[in-house]
């Protein structure tokens, strides 16, 4: 019996206006939360830029997310539950936060692996919880778990991604402040070909193209940043509902098992073939995130949408390789992150969403290898950003889509062909169970 099948429910059908209502709580609390960590992760290259200090801070918050993402989500969960690990990992990335008033390596680093260890529990909280309530609303809806538990992750994703535009509003706006335009116009028609482009090396070019910042305005903005973090952790705290309510016949995450066996259970999915598989585009994923974060500052079926990203953020590769920036051509950068967004989301959700569909009754663990891949991919990212140009990182990036890519494609050819073995047992069954109603009736 399925995962689904077991899940029994007394709910009403208004229980489902409950349900997206949790998950619009749970987007909202996450657009905020990450309005603070995005405006402050996108700022590293430039305002803690000296001696790499920005970009070794986040390389050490996806370490440990990284370490988290192998060890903790499955025992957070069983102690916490699903809303509130999430408010505490929420609370986590307060040091990170208030360490950009003090930006030295012994304050930084060690708050960036405060907040990656939180940030483990925190992921995988968030993915076990679409899960469960995708599969509530699958029994009172009649619609399939699989394709809610993407719309789902979409109506998050649409909702989360809107972090960046708010936290990138409050830097700009604040660090703007003073802004000399005639200064940097100048600085653009004379050093822009320079520094910027497929050309730019941020551990030499960084200091001359950008410009050092009063520390009011850091104060400001940490401030500001510090309040998000706080009003997240309550909007969930207050608003979202116990995913207890809606587990009514789903065995609680290790229920049974020892600390050591839960651990055994994520580190045994780590080396089966589909999860193999599906590394490569895992760890795409985290490094071409952190790739356009720190160098570039119903839906149809999983194939075509994954299929149209591949070939739009290709696209975008090539044109970052080619274009020669010019101070007038602000438009193209726009142009570039508003085609890759789209991009971003297409591979979070549908890939994200696959690992749960994938291994079913091991969500937990499925999310935290997610998560661990994903991990690395930023860490390969936020390690080579000062001392790579960035030619050589869109070459890495094209490499290992086409990697990713590939595999994947095999991994969906291998359940595809598991799925289409498994309808014909049951048709066999199903006629040897009519031949022996029929012999009987005989």
């Amino acid at each position: 019996m399925s995962k689904q099948e077991e899940i029994t429910t007394d709910f009403k059908p208004s229980e489902t206006w409950r349900i997206v209502k949790n998950v619009i709580i749970i987007s909202l609390a996450f657009m905020v939360q990450f309005t603070a960590y995005s405006g402050a992760a996108n700022l590293q290259s430039s305002i803690n830029a000296e001696a790499g200090l920005g970009t070794a801070s986040l390389a050490a918050v996806y370490t440990g997310l990284l370490f988290s993402s192998l060890f903790l989500p499955v025992i957070i969960i069983k102690w916490l539950g699903t809303k509130w690990a999430m408010v505490l990992s929420f609370l986590s990335y307060m040091p990170y936060i208030a360490a950009q008033l003090l930006p030295r390596f012994w304050t930084l680093i060690p708050a960036g692996l405060i907040l990656g260890i939180g940030a483990g529990p925190l992921w995988c909280s968030k993915c076990t919880y679409l899960y469960v309530v995708s599969v509530a609303h699958s029994k009172i809806s009649k619609i399939s778990a699989e394709a809610l538990l993407s719309r789902f992750l979409g109506v998050f994703s649409m909702i989360f991604q809107l972090n960046q535009v708010w936290g990138n509003l409050i830097s700009s706006l604040v660090l703007s402040s003073g802004y000399n335009e005639a200064a940097v116009t100048a600085l653009n028609k004379t050093q822009i070909l320079e520094f910027c482009g497929a050309n730019f090396l941020p551990s030499a070019d960084a200091g001359d193209a950008l410009q050092t910042q009063p520390p009011e305005r850091i104060q400001m903005i940490a401030g500001i940043y510090l309040a998000c973090i706080a009003g997240a952790a309550l909007i969930v705290a207050v608003g979202v509902d116990s995913m207890k309510r809606y587990e009514n016949g789903r065995s609680e995450p290790g229920s049974g098992q020892s600390t050591l066996s839960l651990l055994v259970v994520t580190m045994k999915l780590l080396i089966e073939p589909d999860q193999l598989m599906l590394t490569i585009i895992s760890v795409f994923i985290g490094l071409q995130q952190a790739f356009f974060g720190a160098d570039f500052a119903a839906v149809t079926g999983r194939l075509p949408l994954l299929c149209t990203a591949a070939v739009i953020q290709t696209g975008l590769f090539v044109a970052i390789l080619i274009w020669k920036p010019h101070h007038n051509e602000a438009y193209v950068l726009y142009s570039i992150a508003v085609l890759w967004g789209p991009c971003d989301a297409l591979w979070v959700v549908q890939i994200n969403s696959y690992y749960g569909v994938l291994f079913p009754g091991r969500e937990e663990a499925a999310f935290s290898n997610f998560m661990l891949w994903v991990s690395v991919g930023y860490i390969i990212a936020y390690i080579i950003s000062p001392h790579l140009r960035i030619s050589i990182k869109t070459y890495l990036n094209i490499a290992l889509l086409i990697i990713g890519l590939s595999l994947y494609f095999v991994v969906e050819y291998r359940d595809r062909k598991a799925k289409k073995l498994e309808e014909k047992k049951k048709e066999l069954h199903t006629i040897g169970c009519d031949n022996i109603a029929f012999e009987n009736l005989d």
